[in-house]
């Protein structure tokens, strides 16, 4: 190609390209092709793009940085308990345990 530059072409049948592996080839920005888009989504995407003022590219940058930087407090079943925090379930309470856990008998 002109200019020293060169063009690498990714083939493979995953909808899932690992973004590092872009990343290695092209130092500056990586950049990712996300495959069997639903149509209503991608319709979706545009008239977001362009309420924002923005294009489908950018916007797309914008929700991803924004989902990726939400801080994960917590695990799976602190995440869950904060999620249906808001529906205000009844609380159980949970008595207290006197006997001593079971051998499944996995190792027998």
């Amino acid at each position: 190609m002109p200019n020293g530059k060169h063009r690498y072409v990714l083939d493979c049948d995953y909808d899932i390209i690992d973004i590092n592996a872009c990343a290695r080839l092209e130092a500056k920005m990586a950049s990712i092709t996300i495959r069997n888009l639903n149509e209503k989504l991608k319709t979706q995407l545009r008239i977001e793009a362009a309420k924002n003022g923005h294009s489908m590219e950018e916007e797309v940058r914008i929700i991803l940085k924004k989902a990726l930087s939400q801080s994960q407090k917590g695990g799976l079943g602190s995440r869950i308990k904060q999620r249906f925090a808001e529906a205000e379930g009844i609380e159980l309470e949970v008595p207290p345990r006197f006997d001593s856990p079971r051998d499944p008998g996995f190792g027998s």
